[in-house]
């Protein structure tokens, strides 16, 4: 009884659009009326797959997502160990208020700072210039990099929530038997923490593989694929090859979960 209200809502909302996603993939659009015409084929299919130009858009979207996936990953171990293992109760909970506190600034402003820092004369440039160097400027480079900022929160909070179930001792008793520090990372903390290192990956991932806004304000004039079904929404009007693109993201992220799924690691979660 209390999980049927949240069963319903998953089948009628997320399970339902889906499958209006994977129907409407099928249908087209009259050239001349520009009206989604429901006669089924597999035209929109055949386009997506022999146009080189979406095979290099889907392979740059994929790529950009793993980037991301594995900055974020080497950016929060160091940072949720230390918010684990060495910061006390109290600091703890302002550390962990800390990383939760740019996720209540809107996405918008956060992109947006990081197009004003990318500028040609933004802070990265001021701070770079005396060192000789310059700053990245808006490309594949501004889209990793506002996208690792924007999704490193949903890596910390998974992998510290891990790391804090992470018994004391065991770390003790590898010292304890000569272990050093990089083997007790390496054949102790590293195991235990891979499920949650796996749960953050699904988000930073997937969030990277379906954002559209951060690579529109910063990566110049690439393309992702949120960028191909937004412009076929909106200026193309073409409802069906959008949803079709749409269907790939889903696909990988099912493929990517499946992998995961036979790993063990979502089991010890």
């Amino acid at each position: 009884m209390l999980l049927s209200a949240p069963l319903l809502w998953l089948g009628l909302a997320y399970l339902g659009a889906l499958a209006a996603l994977f129907i409407t993939a099928f249908w087209s659009v009259d050239s001349f009326t520009g009206q989604v015409q429901v006669s089924w084929s597999l035209d929109n299919f055949i386009s997506l797959f022999t146009d080189s130009v979406y095979r290099t858009i889907t392979i740059r979207t994929v790529g950009i997502a793993a980037l991301v996936t594995l900055i974020d990953a080497v950016i929060a171990f160091p940072m949720a160990f230390c918010m684990a293992k060495f910061a006390s109760p109290a600091a703890q909970r302002i550390l962990v208020i800390a990383v939760l506190t740019p996720l209540w600034a809107s996405y918008l402003v956060k992109a947006y700072a990081w197009r004003t820092m990318l500028s040609g004369n933004g802070f990265l440039h001021w701070v770079l210039a005396p060192v000789g160097l310059n700053s990245p400027g808006y490309g594949l480079t501004a889209t990793v990099i506002t996208l690792a900022y924007l999704w490193l929160p949903y890596m910390i909070l998974p992998i510290y929530a891990g790391l804090e179930r992470l018994p004391d001792s065991l770390l003790a008793a590898s010292g304890d038997l000569g272990a050093r520090p990089l083997r007790t990372f390496r054949s102790v903390v590293l195991p235990l923490a891979f499920p949650a290192v796996v749960a953050g990956s699904i988000f930073t991932f997937s969030l990277s593989l379906g954002d559209y806004i951060a690579v529109t304000i910063v990566g110049g004039t690439n393309q992702m694929l949120g960028n191909v079904v937004y412009s076929n929404i909106g200026a193309a009007n073409n409802l069906p090859f959008a949803a079709t693109v749409a269907l790939i993201p889903v696909v990988i992220m099912l493929a990517y979960l499946a992998a995961v799924r036979r790993t063990g690691a979502l089991d010890n979660l």
